[in-house]
């Protein structure tokens, strides 16, 4: 069987091993970290939701962009110093205006097809991740918000997805630990919520069972196309090897799932990826006392207003997170980024005690249009499946499926092994 090397071993580069390797392909995944999902898989908001699939581009996110530029607090944050990079992206994102609707329909498709994709796999694999599949709540506090999230609930219908609103009474009933005074919501009772480094390591387990191999502690230096048609990929351990000699790894088709590593990847391969580092910050509240226990929700809830999201990871594990920050590849915990998310937790769960409370940053590959890179590139046997942004753990079951289908269609003597694809086409 061809040889594949996956580069990468966060939500993406773990499904999209395992999805390679369910069709028989010999796979090798490399990674400069000592285990998978150690970066931006490692500690998200946990939501796996369909009902957060509208794309960001708006006039109206741009706005509120420009409003929001001097407040450090901020839900959406620049740092305004220039760069080449920034200013490109937020060009062409600007420039994605025009497929907004396309853009949002496809995605909530593609979310629908990754859950039911993602929870066959737990349940086939025996992967134990905290899944709680209890739906997700939107809540607004004024008419006007409630208003204009009606209009987003009309486009994520038309993709096919059961969202309802919901009255105030009916968001005590979902949340009774929720408080606060709201106008209305919406409700999706088919979203859930997991722990996404809990399910990425147990993936990545089954797919040493199915004979993945992985280079953990190796950084990536070159992929170098070879005479014979393959690649060459020449890496280097992170950790002191006494001079102990490393071998490239030889592969007939390599598979880019390095986050916002990917941009300067493809650029070696000659493609063009233009994707932005946007940090997202979480916190996880440890509930130490019954009482803390008892007064924490066990619905997941995205406040729209403040960019925020929460899920319930298990009996004892409370998490938080929100906010976009555009500083570039600053992966700095900042405190005036962590302060409003306890603060958040307090006001609407003022019995949860935050005295124990683990911060964290990622940086989400986010591409201009909001839609993931998913297929092959300017080289043959060259493949993306990369640029998630926020919707890595919502998206990476079905771009999973999609990159592999499309290194089997470009070796077809070894497409001979059933997959998931039939999800995908429904």
């Amino acid at each position: 069987m061809p040889h594949i090397a996956v580069i990468g071993a966060g939500i993406t580069g773990v499904t999209t091993a395992y999805a390679l390797a369910e069709r028989g392909f010999d796979v090798t995944v490399l990674d400069r970290h000592r285990y998978a999902a150690m970066e931006t898989s490692f500690a998200n908001g946990g939501q796996l939701s369909a009902s957060n699939a509208e794309v960001w581009n708006k006039v109206s996110t741009v706005i509120q962009g420009l409003r929001w530029m001097m407040r450090r607090d901020a839900p959406l944050l620049m740092n305004p110093k220039p760069s080449w990079h920034k200013y490109s992206w937020m060009a062409e994102f600007v420039g994605n205006i025009a497929n907004y609707e396309k853009n949002t329909l496809e995605t909530v498709r593609l979310a629908m097809a990754a859950r039911a994709l993602m929870f066959a796999t737990a349940e086939r694999e025996g992967i134990e991740f905290d899944l709680e599949r209890r739906g997700i709540l939107h809540f607004y506090r004024d008419k006007a918000d409630f208003d204009k999230a009606a209009k987003v609930n009309e486009l994520l219908n038309a993709g096919g997805l059961d969202r309802r609103a919901v009255t105030p009474d009916e968001i005590r009933r979902i949340e009774p630990a929720l408080k606060g005074a709201y106008y209305g919501g919406f409700f999706t009772p088919s979203d859930a919520t997991g722990d996404i480094h809990k399910f990425t390591r147990g993936l990545a387990a089954a797919c040493m069972r199915r004979n993945v191999k992985f280079h953990f502690e190796s950084a990536v230096d070159a992929i170098v196309p070879t005479n014979g048609g393959g690649y060459r990929i020449d890496w280097r351990p992170t950790v002191h090897t006494d001079g102990e000699r490393t071998e490239p790894v030889q592969a007939d088709a390599v598979v880019i799932c390095a986050g916002t590593a990917s941009r300067d990847f493809a650029r070696t391969l000659g493609d063009r990826l233009n994707i932005y580092p946007v940090k997202g910050y979480s916190i996880t509240v440890n509930l130490d006392t019954p009482a803390s226990v008892a007064a924490a929700p066990t619905v997941s809830i995205l406040d729209d207003a403040t960019k925020i999201v929460t899920s319930r990871l298990g009996r004892d594990r409370f998490r938080v997170a929100g906010t976009a920050e555009f500083n570039g590849f600053n992966r700095d915990i900042r405190h005036d980024r962590i302060e409003p998310l306890v603060n958040w937790t307090r006001e609407h769960f003022p019995a949860v005690e935050t005295d124990r409370v683990i911060a964290w940053s990622g940086l989400r590959p986010m591409l201009p249009g909001m839609m993931p890179r998913v297929g092959p590139g300017k080289r043959a046997g060259v493949f993306y499946n990369t640029g998630h942004g926020h919707l890595g753990w919502t998206l990476s079951a079905a771009t999973a499926q999609l990159v592999a289908a499309s290194v089997a269609s470009a070796f077809p003597a070894a497409n001979a092994f059933p997959s998931d694809d039939q999800a995908l086409a429904s």
